[in-house]
């Protein structure tokens, strides 16, 4: 038994491909990405029997997640910047918005909240707008605008969850649809390893490169949607200071 596996074994070193074998069957990143197929050679006349191609199906699907990819980073760019200015917030603004609404200066608070461009300042102008009517009413017209300011955020922050779900998913057709090509090879011109492992691995391709997507944006849309919750909580906390001050004696 011993010598029949040492002498496999020699077989197996004596028939397989040397070096220059593996580099002339070696296709590039690039090829693999987009489904190149190389020409087929006549081995006696060194001529080409079959012209080199692009697999349509990789060629469709990758530019559709290249797409979908660049949304992806232009979306969580564009959101962040949003966000990341809606929680700059100056430090001194609800001091100084105490001493205008102790002093009935209340101009002085309007003026304030129109210079400073954040969701906060554009609550508390709308309640300083609504004082002397009743604090219910007040706490309504703020909570109104927190809603329009947080769905303002929010925008297109969905379509990441729908590229994370949708890419692998587009990358996992198109190596059904690659995996059935081979399969028909397979059937039509009969097991050829070299050919068969070609068409599999340009149909892993595909699944590899919706994956890459589908986990950049899944992670994307949970950091914008943290961010978020941050912004919340900020604009809670104004809302319930202003009407602090509000309901403070004397007011």
């Amino acid at each position: 038994m011993l010598a029949k596996f040492i002498y496999f074994i020699q077989e197996g070193a004596e028939n397989s491909p040397g070096l220059s074998d593996l580099e002339n069957n070696t296709q590039s990143l690039w090829d693999l990405v987009w489904g190149w197929t190389p020409p087929v050679l006549d081995e006696a006349t060194n001529e080409i029997i079959e012209a080199g191609y692009y697999s349509m199906t990789s060629v469709v699907i990758v530019s559709l997640l290249l797409f979908l990819s660049v949304m992806a980073i232009y979306i969580f760019i564009e959101r962040y910047l949003n966000i990341r200015k809606a929680l700059k917030e100056e430090q001194s603004f609800m001091v100084q918005i105490k001493s205008y609404m102790t002093d009935g200066n209340l101009d002085g608070a309007k003026n304030l909240c129109a210079t400073t461009d954040n969701p906060m300042a554009r609550m508390v102008e709308k309640g300083v707008m609504r004082v002397g009517k009743p604090v219910g009413d007040i706490k309504a017209s703020i909570e109104n605008v927190a809603d329009l300011e947080v769905h303002k955020l929010e925008n297109r922050i969905s379509v990441l969850a729908t590229i994370a779900g949708a890419a692998p998913m587009l990358g996992f057709l198109g190596t059904v649809i690659g995996m059935m090509r081979t399969f028909n090879d397979m059937r039509a011109f009969g097991v050829d390893l070299n050919k068969m492992s070609g068409g599999m691995m340009e149909a892993m391709v595909t699944t590899v490169a919706g994956l890459i997507v589908g986990i950049i944006a899944y992670a994307s849309y949970n950091f914008l949607v943290s961010k978020m919750g941050q912004v919340i909580h900020k604009m809670e906390h104004t809302s319930i200071s202003f009407l602090d001050i509000l309901e403070e004696p004397g007011k």
